[in-house]
């Protein structure tokens, strides 16, 4: 397709955008006064009774205006995607097109980690008290650590794990005792790790938008995914690398159903690889299953299970045979969890306030997106998503599913702004129905939030 033609077919009106300007800035309206509620309700609670653990509700961050070397970068980054992302998107080839998003994401999100400075920012956010390279030592001999992993969940035993091992499957600190071993240790490279990784989840993303729904909405969306607010908390957090490896999970799978991908077969088994790796490196992240299930509705094929499930048995058989247990490590995390914060928090605020948390990490563009996702859901479902934005609703839809499932388990009470990032960032793609002549004012919009969160609060991740 010539420039000027695919210009003029990406830039027409999508039919979800040709109307509701007015009820999209009310959706952003109503996320602003959950936001605002979620803050003066937590407060008064926080109070109260300190029953929230977080200084600055809904979200885990203090008040501490600052700056650093990334406020400059930053709202550089921002600028450069605001005015050139739209017409770019449209513009040019395919894979240029991906490796320019990789290139702006890999920006924005190191640019906004550096407004805390390198070491506060990426150096030091992995080697806190709480964090998996506290434990790097005592994986000096992985099988012993493998096997009596489950000892050292609970908070009574002696030796008991950092926070984030107890919380997670071996698999996440077993990273980065791998990278300390091929010589790349320390809190540096085990955040520049977290940074490189989360932000080819946009790259995943926008694959497997292509893949799904066409070409055209992957474009409409680019920018939107790449200058999103959930990136403050992909910058040297472990859940941005969890993001990464969950997106191409999802992606490969939707080119091996689509079957737009050379061999269908290594995708298919690639996807059920990275799906095993992701339940040992979280144990929430097994509800990635229901974007998988979207994919194969989608598609409407199974061609793709055998080898998936194939694949998916991998990582789970390697660690079962060196002496982990996960079902066991599950029970014990739940019962440390409620040892812990999470046995204190109130349910009863965070079931909503968590939504606040990812009212912020998405943006007021995700928001107005979401507004008309499900507005166009009835029609989507009626026609079995027929088009290609019936498929992006119902992308769309399947991911807040799964994101309310884990609200509803009561096991995400606060810091969803940064557990819940494998799940946002399926939101984002709504954005690609919003209208093009205000496409860059929405671009603003979440450039803001982002920028206003990380200089005026310390998130801590």
């Amino acid at each position: 397709m010539k420039t000027e033609d695919r210009t003029e077919h990406i830039t027409e009106p999508m039919p979800a955008e040709r109307s509701g300007h007015r009820r999209d800035l009310a959706a952003v309206g109503v996320g602003v006064v959950l936001v605002a509620a979620a803050a003066l309700v937590g407060r008064s609670v926080e109070s109260a009774d300190h029953s929230l653990f977080v200084h600055w509700p809904p979200l885990l961050a203090s008040w501490n205006p600052h700056g650093g070397i990334g406020t400059v970068a930053a709202p550089a980054v921002a600028a450069a995607v605001i005015a050139h992302g739209p017409l770019l998107a449209v513009r040019l080839r395919w894979r240029t097109l991906l490796l320019g998003c990789y290139t702006a994401s890999l920006a924005w999100v190191f640019s906004l980690a550096l407004i805390d400075g390198w070491g506060r920012g990426i150096a030091e956010r992995l080697t806190t008290k709480h964090e998996y390279l506290r434990a790097i030592g005592r994986f000096d001999d992985i099988g012993a650590a493998l096997r009596t992993f489950n000892d050292h969940i609970l908070i009574g035993p002696p030796d008991n794990w950092p926070t984030h091992v107890a919380g997670h499957p071996p698999g996440a600190t077993l990273t980065f005792v791998l990278l300390d071993r091929i010589g790349l240790g320390g809190g540096s490279w085990a955040g520049v790790w977290c940074i490189v990784t989360a932000a080819s989840a946009v790259v995943a993303a926008l694959i497997t938008l292509r893949a799904l729904a066409d070409e055209r909405t992957a474009r409409r969306a680019a920018p939107f995914v790449v200058l999103a607010p959930v990136a403050v908390w992909a910058g040297t957090s472990a859940d941005g690398y969890f993001t990464g490896v969950a997106t191409w999970s999802v992606a490969l799978l939707a080119l091996a159903a689509s079957r737009t991908v050379r061999s269908p077969a290594a995708a298919a088994l690639g996807a059920g690889l990275l799906y095993g790796l992701l339940c040992y490196l979280s144990y929430g992240l097994p509800l990635i299953a229901l974007l998988f299930v979207a994919v194969l509705a989608l598609t409407r094929t199974a061609r793709p299970l055998p080898l998936f499930v194939l694949g998916a048995l991998v990582v789970p058989a390697a660690f079962t045979l060196a002496g982990f247990n996960w079902w066991e490590a599950y029970h014990l995390l739940v019962e440390r969890y409620y040892q812990g914060a999470g046995g204190v928090r109130p349910y009863s605020y965070w079931v909503w306030a968590n939504l606040a948390c990812t009212a912020v990490a998405a943006g007021p563009a995700t928001l107005a997106g979401v507004r008309r996702v499900a507005a166009g859901a009835p029609s989507a479902l009626r026609s079995r998503a027929a088009t290609a934005q019936d498929r992006l609703i119902v992308l769309v839809l399947v991911a807040l599913l799964a994101l309310l499932a884990a609200d509803l388990s009561g096991m995400s009470k606060a810091e969803t702004e940064r557990i819940w990032q494998p799940f946002i960032l399926w939101l984002l793609p709504a954005a690609a129905l919003l209208p093009a002549r205000g496409r860059r004012g929405w671009l603003t919009a979440q450039a803001g939030v982002a920028l206003a969160v990380n200089h005026l609060l310390w998130t801590g991740w």
